[in-house]
């Protein structure tokens, strides 16, 4: 028959049509819709699908399944529009001199493939160590709760501490201050519109 053995062992098996692939590359779409093309492939090939990425390239555009670059979510971390007392900055212009003088507390958020998580940290403003951290789907006071007191249960501070933020709501309620006056912190905070202060340590 003047056939090559590769063409000669051809079969539908080893080459799905179209349709087939189609209805599979939907379904993993519907599923994973920040998928691109590459991924899809991969995807296919680890369940035993033979076939290259040319073939799920063209079979995702002529069907407007390719992933579409969104843009990047901005996360609003800090809410200050909230009726708690606000307290004045007394971390601008310190000269930082020693450990548990100063510490600096910050929310940030880190995306993962499925939503957004929170990190609640708190570094002490001389020795730039995280001394308390919490990690949680939610935004609230219980996240900077967590980490407040896990850098009390480390650094013990003594009376007078200062407790440098921004005017976020979980930082100017009302359980988060009370954890504040128990251990005799000094509240500070920076005013609206601020980033964080992180002032430099005094040479020794």
């Amino acid at each position: 028959m003047n056939l090559s053995r590769r063409s000669y062992y051809y079969t539908s098996e080893d080459h799905p049509g179209d349709e087939e692939v189609a209805t599979r590359i939907g379904d993993i779409c519907l599923e994973f819709p920040c998928y691109g093309y590459r991924r899809v492939t991969r995807y296919l090939q680890q369940e035993g699908w033979k076939i290259n990425h040319k073939k799920v390239a063209r079979i995702m555009r002529e069907k407007s399944w390719s992933c579409k670059t969104r843009r990047r979510k901005w996360i609003a971390t800090t809410d200050s529009r909230h009726g708690f007392p606000v307290y004045p900055n007394l971390a601008k212009n310190l000269a930082v001199t020693n450990v548990n003088q100063l510490w600096v507390s910050d929310i940030t958020h880190i995306r993962i493939m499925t939503c957004f998580i929170y990190l609640a940290i708190i570094l002490d403003a001389f020795s730039r160590k995280a001394v308390g951290h919490a990690l949680l789907r939610q935004i609230d006071t219980n996240l900077t709760l967590d980490a407040l007191r896990m850098a009390i249960a480390d650094r013990h501070p003594g009376p007078g501490c200062i407790h440098h933020s921004d005017r976020g709501v979980q930082y100017a309620s009302g359980d988060y201050v009370k954890e504040l006056n128990k251990y005799a912190f000094r509240i500070s905070m920076s005013r609206r519109g601020n980033p964080t202060i992180m002032p430099m340590p005094k040479a020794l």
